[in-house]
């Protein structure tokens, strides 16, 4: 009981998204919800959309879809007033594969092959904008990696597959956290949107003994900069929310706050 207690967000980022990709496949469960992470329909009435697809197919035909903006908008909102990245962290099924990916390189000590800055995931994400404009079609969405194995999950496509191999090698031998942390432009985009939403992880200084665990443990590290300087909420829209520095943390120095979440 201890274990999952230390572990309760990890479990629950498990749970979330195992439920998701259930919902999706099952049928019988469809009135709840169905379509898939990029278009979907909640409760047969709330229709949801991925608001980077939506961009990209917005400039693919340079025009607008009413419906589907507004669908869009429900999402954008949500990830930029409440929940910053918490889609990467909780809701995306290839942060299973990274996190274990990442657990494996830990193992097995292997180093960089490639240097990436995580900035990379930005310039990703208005190249695959400007050539959907170019080309006249949502370039991402036709060959996103979170796309193709979620709806392999979902619709039972074994091509999915070689996505899942390629994402793990990539993460285990080439780049640490290398995808999520370094490539992907949708885990940019809520960066973007999420920077100023309201859940934030906070920091006790006083608390800290400066073991660095957090650190060690954050996909995100570069965020956690405020560690043994000065107390307060971690700003950078970086953050996964994901929860993993305050389950390692036995200092109680790092708690979620959604209190002071606006500065």
């Amino acid at each position: 009981m201890r274990k999952i207690i230390k572990n309760k967000y990890l479990i629950l980022r498990r749970l979330c998204q195992v439920l998701i990709l259930i919902l999706f496949a099952n049928n019988s469960l469809n009135y709840i919800l169905k379509g898939d992470l990029s278009s979907s329909l909640l409760f047969n009435k709330i229709n949801l959309s991925d608001p980077y697809a939506f961009l990209q197919i917005a400039l693919a035909g340079l025009s607008i879809n009413v419906e589907m903006l507004l669908s869009a908008a429900i999402v954008f909102v949500f990830y930029a007033v409440v929940g910053g990245r918490l889609f990467c962290a909780y809701v995306c099924p290839v942060n299973i594969i990274t996190d274990f990916a990442a657990f494996m390189r830990e193992r097995l000590g292997y180093k960089n092959l490639l240097s990436l800055k995580s900035s990379a995931r930005y310039y990703l994400l208005a190249f695959f904008l400007a050539l959907s404009l170019l080309l006249h079609e949502p370039v991402f969405e036709r060959v996103s990696h979170i796309g193709i194995i979620s709806r392999g999950v979902i619709f039972v496509n074994v091509s999915a597959i070689f996505v899942v191999v390629l994402v793990f090698v990539f993460d285990t031998f080439i780049h640490k956290r290398g995808v999520c942390g370094h490539l992907c432009p949708l885990g940019g985009f809520f960066a973007l949107a999420g920077r100023f939403s309201l859940l934030k992880v906070s920091y006790d200084k006083d608390k800290c003994t400066t073991c660095l665990k957090c650190k060690k443990a954050c996909p995100e590290p570069q965020v956690l900069s405020l560690i043994a300087k000065h107390s307060g909420d971690v700003l950078g829209g970086e953050c996964l929310r994901c929860g993993r520095c305050i389950e390692v943390c036995e200092d109680d120095a790092l708690d979620f706050n959604i209190l002071k979440g606006i500065k």
